[in-house]
Protein backbone atom coordinates (compact mmCIF):
# COMPACT_ATOMS: atom_id res chain seq x y z
CA UNK A 1 0.00 0.00 0.00
CA UNK A 2 1.40 3.36 -1.05
CA UNK A 3 -0.02 6.67 0.14
CA UNK A 4 0.86 10.00 -1.42
CA UNK A 5 0.98 13.07 0.79
CA UNK A 6 0.20 16.37 -0.93
CA UNK A 7 0.70 19.95 0.24
CA UNK A 8 -1.27 22.61 -1.65
CA UNK A 9 0.68 25.89 -1.91
CA UNK A 10 -0.80 27.52 -5.00
CA UNK A 11 -2.78 30.31 -3.30
CA UNK A 12 -1.96 33.90 -2.41
CA UNK A 13 -3.01 34.73 1.12
CA UNK A 14 -3.80 38.43 0.85
CA UNK A 15 -5.62 38.52 4.22
CA UNK A 16 -2.48 37.55 6.11
CA UNK A 17 -0.70 40.59 4.67
CA UNK A 18 1.90 38.60 2.74
CA UNK A 19 3.67 40.19 -0.20
CA UNK A 20 3.14 37.20 -2.47
CA UNK A 21 2.41 33.59 -1.59
CA UNK A 22 1.93 33.17 2.15
CA UNK A 23 3.11 29.55 1.93
CA UNK A 24 6.67 30.91 1.93
CA UNK A 25 6.27 33.19 4.93
CA UNK A 26 9.04 32.55 7.48
CA UNK A 27 7.81 30.82 10.64
CA UNK A 28 10.22 29.86 13.42
CA UNK A 29 13.20 29.92 11.09
CA UNK A 30 11.85 28.33 7.93
CA UNK A 31 9.05 28.67 5.38
CA UNK A 32 5.50 27.79 6.40
CA UNK A 33 5.16 25.23 3.61
CA UNK A 34 8.29 23.42 4.76
CA UNK A 35 6.73 22.48 8.09
CA UNK A 36 4.02 20.38 6.43
CA UNK A 37 6.44 18.79 3.96
CA UNK A 38 8.70 17.86 6.86
CA UNK A 39 5.77 16.35 8.75
CA UNK A 40 4.92 14.16 5.75
CA UNK A 41 8.54 13.01 5.57
CA UNK A 42 8.18 11.57 9.09
CA UNK A 43 5.17 9.36 8.32
CA UNK A 44 5.91 5.71 7.42
CA UNK A 45 2.59 5.36 5.55
CA UNK A 46 3.53 8.18 3.13
CA UNK A 47 5.84 6.91 0.42
CA UNK A 48 5.70 9.99 -1.84
CA UNK A 49 5.42 13.69 -1.03
CA UNK A 50 4.16 16.24 -3.56
CA UNK A 51 4.16 20.03 -3.40
CA UNK A 52 1.58 21.72 -5.61
CA UNK A 53 3.08 25.13 -6.39
CA UNK A 54 1.59 28.28 -7.88
CA UNK A 55 2.16 28.97 -11.58
CA UNK A 56 5.38 30.93 -12.00
CA UNK A 57 6.84 29.77 -8.66
CA UNK A 58 8.57 26.56 -9.70
CA UNK A 59 12.05 27.87 -8.94
CA UNK A 60 10.93 29.35 -5.62
CA UNK A 61 9.37 26.04 -4.59
CA UNK A 62 12.37 23.95 -5.62
CA UNK A 63 14.91 26.31 -4.05
CA UNK A 64 12.97 26.47 -0.78
CA UNK A 65 12.68 22.71 -0.47
CA UNK A 66 16.32 22.15 -1.36
CA UNK A 67 17.53 24.76 1.09
CA UNK A 68 15.30 23.82 4.02
CA UNK A 69 14.76 20.06 3.60
CA UNK A 70 18.04 18.95 2.05
CA UNK A 71 17.73 15.56 0.38
CA UNK A 72 14.15 14.80 1.44
CA UNK A 73 12.48 13.69 -1.84
CA UNK A 74 9.66 15.99 -2.92
CA UNK A 75 7.85 15.99 -6.27
CA UNK A 76 6.48 19.19 -7.80
CA UNK A 77 3.19 19.76 -9.64
CA UNK A 78 2.04 23.09 -11.02
CA UNK A 79 -1.26 24.25 -9.56
CA UNK A 80 -4.21 25.97 -11.18
CA UNK A 81 -6.19 29.16 -10.65
CA UNK A 82 -8.39 27.55 -7.95
CA UNK A 83 -8.01 24.84 -5.35
CA UNK A 84 -10.12 22.49 -7.46
CA UNK A 85 -8.00 23.18 -10.54
CA UNK A 86 -4.84 22.47 -8.55
CA UNK A 87 -6.24 19.14 -7.40
CA UNK A 88 -7.24 18.31 -10.96
CA UNK A 89 -3.65 18.91 -12.11
CA UNK A 90 -2.41 16.74 -9.26
CA UNK A 91 -4.65 13.82 -10.22
CA UNK A 92 -3.68 14.06 -13.87
CA UNK A 93 -0.06 13.78 -12.72
CA UNK A 94 -0.86 10.70 -10.58
CA UNK A 95 -3.41 9.06 -12.90
CA UNK A 96 -1.16 6.33 -14.33
CA UNK A 97 0.08 5.29 -10.88
CA UNK A 98 -3.45 5.32 -9.47
CA UNK A 99 -4.81 3.18 -12.27
CA UNK A 100 -1.94 0.68 -11.95
CA UNK A 101 -2.48 0.38 -8.20
CA UNK A 102 0.89 1.91 -7.31
CA UNK A 103 -0.94 4.59 -5.29
CA UNK A 104 -3.84 3.56 -3.05
CA UNK A 105 -4.54 6.70 -0.98
CA UNK A 106 -4.01 10.42 -1.53
CA UNK A 107 -3.86 12.74 1.49
CA UNK A 108 -4.26 16.44 0.69
CA UNK A 109 -3.24 19.20 3.08
CA UNK A 110 -3.18 23.00 3.04
CA UNK A 111 0.21 24.66 3.33
CA UNK A 112 -1.52 27.27 5.52
CA UNK A 113 -1.99 24.64 8.27
CA UNK A 114 1.64 24.11 9.30
CA UNK A 115 0.80 22.68 12.75
CA UNK A 116 -0.93 19.45 11.72
CA UNK A 117 0.69 16.60 13.63
CA UNK A 118 1.88 13.35 11.98
CA UNK A 119 -0.85 11.45 13.84
CA UNK A 120 -3.53 13.38 11.95
CA UNK A 121 -2.15 12.25 8.60
CA UNK A 122 -1.83 8.67 9.83
CA UNK A 123 -5.41 8.61 11.07
CA UNK A 124 -6.76 10.16 7.87
CA UNK A 125 -4.90 7.61 5.71
CA UNK A 126 -5.94 4.66 7.89
CA UNK A 127 -9.61 5.66 7.80
CA UNK A 128 -9.49 6.35 4.06
CA UNK A 129 -8.18 2.85 3.42
CA UNK A 130 -10.95 1.38 5.56
CA UNK A 131 -13.91 3.50 4.50
CA UNK A 132 -12.90 5.43 1.38
CA UNK A 133 -12.44 8.93 2.77
CA UNK A 134 -11.67 10.80 5.99
CA UNK A 135 -11.15 14.32 7.27
CA UNK A 136 -10.62 16.04 10.63
CA UNK A 137 -13.42 18.18 12.01
CA UNK A 138 -14.19 20.32 15.04
CA UNK A 139 -17.68 21.05 16.43
CA UNK A 140 -19.00 24.43 15.37
CA UNK A 141 -20.19 26.18 18.53
CA UNK A 142 -21.91 29.49 19.29
CA UNK A 143 -23.76 29.64 15.98
CA UNK A 144 -26.79 31.70 15.10
CA UNK A 145 -29.14 31.84 12.15
CA UNK A 146 -30.36 35.02 10.49
CA UNK A 147 -34.08 35.30 9.73
CA UNK A 148 -36.86 37.85 9.35
CA UNK A 149 -37.02 38.24 13.14
CA UNK A 150 -33.28 38.70 13.58
CA UNK A 151 -30.76 36.22 14.93
CA UNK A 152 -31.73 33.00 16.64
CA UNK A 153 -29.61 30.08 17.93
CA UNK A 154 -28.99 27.23 15.51
CA UNK A 155 -31.16 24.40 16.92
CA UNK A 156 -28.69 21.53 16.50
CA UNK A 157 -25.15 22.89 16.61
CA UNK A 158 -23.74 19.42 17.35
CA UNK A 159 -24.60 18.45 13.76
CA UNK A 160 -22.38 21.21 12.33
CA UNK A 161 -18.61 20.99 12.15
CA UNK A 162 -15.62 23.01 10.98
CA UNK A 163 -13.61 20.97 8.49
CA UNK A 164 -9.81 20.91 8.50
CA UNK A 165 -7.11 19.19 6.48
CA UNK A 166 -5.48 16.73 5.87
CA UNK A 167 -8.27 15.07 3.90
CA UNK A 168 -7.49 11.56 2.64
CA UNK A 169 -9.29 9.42 0.06
CA UNK A 170 -8.89 6.19 -1.83
CA UNK A 171 -7.00 7.21 -4.90
CA UNK A 172 -9.24 5.54 -7.50
CA UNK A 173 -12.38 7.11 -6.05
CA UNK A 174 -10.66 10.49 -6.04
CA UNK A 175 -9.58 10.14 -9.66
CA UNK A 176 -13.09 9.06 -10.67
CA UNK A 177 -14.63 12.06 -8.90
CA UNK A 178 -12.35 14.62 -10.49
CA UNK A 179 -12.75 13.15 -13.94
CA UNK A 180 -16.51 13.42 -13.49
CA UNK A 181 -16.18 17.00 -12.28
CA UNK A 182 -14.01 17.90 -15.26
CA UNK A 183 -16.56 16.37 -17.62
CA UNK A 184 -19.45 18.32 -16.06
CA UNK A 185 -17.62 21.56 -15.35
CA UNK A 186 -18.24 21.14 -11.62
CA UNK A 187 -15.91 22.81 -9.12
CA UNK A 188 -16.09 21.78 -5.49
CA UNK A 189 -15.41 23.92 -2.45
CA UNK A 190 -12.99 21.31 -1.14
CA UNK A 191 -11.87 17.78 -1.93
CA UNK A 192 -14.64 16.03 -0.01
CA UNK A 193 -17.41 17.97 -1.80
CA UNK A 194 -16.27 16.53 -5.12
CA UNK A 195 -16.01 13.02 -3.69
CA UNK A 196 -19.52 13.23 -2.25
CA UNK A 197 -20.99 14.43 -5.54
CA UNK A 198 -19.43 11.82 -7.82
CA UNK A 199 -18.90 8.69 -5.72
CA UNK A 200 -20.73 6.59 -3.15
CA UNK A 201 -17.91 7.05 -0.62
CA UNK A 202 -19.10 8.04 2.84
CA UNK A 203 -16.47 10.42 4.13
CA UNK A 204 -15.70 9.74 7.80
CA UNK A 205 -14.73 12.45 10.24
CA UNK A 206 -12.28 12.20 13.12
CA UNK A 207 -11.33 14.64 15.85
CA UNK A 208 -9.56 17.73 14.59
CA UNK A 209 -7.35 19.91 16.76
CA UNK A 210 -7.61 23.58 17.67
CA UNK A 211 -3.87 23.97 17.06
CA UNK A 212 -4.34 22.80 13.48
CA UNK A 213 -5.66 26.24 12.56
CA UNK A 214 -5.31 27.89 9.18
CA UNK A 215 -2.91 30.84 9.08
CA UNK A 216 -5.25 33.43 7.62
CA UNK A 217 -4.63 36.75 9.35
CA UNK A 218 -1.51 38.54 10.56
CA UNK A 219 -2.21 37.61 14.18
CA UNK A 220 -2.19 33.92 13.23
CA UNK A 221 1.44 34.21 12.14
CA UNK A 222 2.60 35.15 15.64
CA UNK A 223 0.64 32.31 17.24
CA UNK A 224 1.90 29.73 14.73
CA UNK A 225 5.48 30.90 15.13
CA UNK A 226 5.31 30.54 18.90
CA UNK A 227 3.91 27.00 18.69
CA UNK A 228 6.32 25.91 15.95
CA UNK A 229 9.35 27.19 17.83
CA UNK A 230 9.03 24.15 20.14
CA UNK A 231 9.18 21.65 17.27
CA UNK A 232 12.18 19.40 16.63
CA UNK A 233 14.69 20.31 13.87
CA UNK A 234 13.68 19.51 10.31
CA UNK A 235 14.16 16.06 8.86
CA UNK A 236 17.16 16.10 6.54
CA UNK A 237 16.60 12.72 4.88
CA UNK A 238 14.18 9.83 4.76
Amino acid sequence: MHAVGVVLAAGLGTRVGADGNKAYLPLAGRSMVTWSLDTLARIPDVTRTILVFRRGEHDLACDTVRRELGDVPVEFVEGGDTRHASETNLLRYLSDDIESGAVDVVAIHDAARPLAAPAMFTEAITLARRYGGALPALPAANLAGAGDDGLSPVPEPAALVRVQTPQAFRARDLLTAYRGAERDGFEGTDTSSCIERYTAVQVRTFAGHATNFKVTYARDVAVAERLLSDREPLTRSR
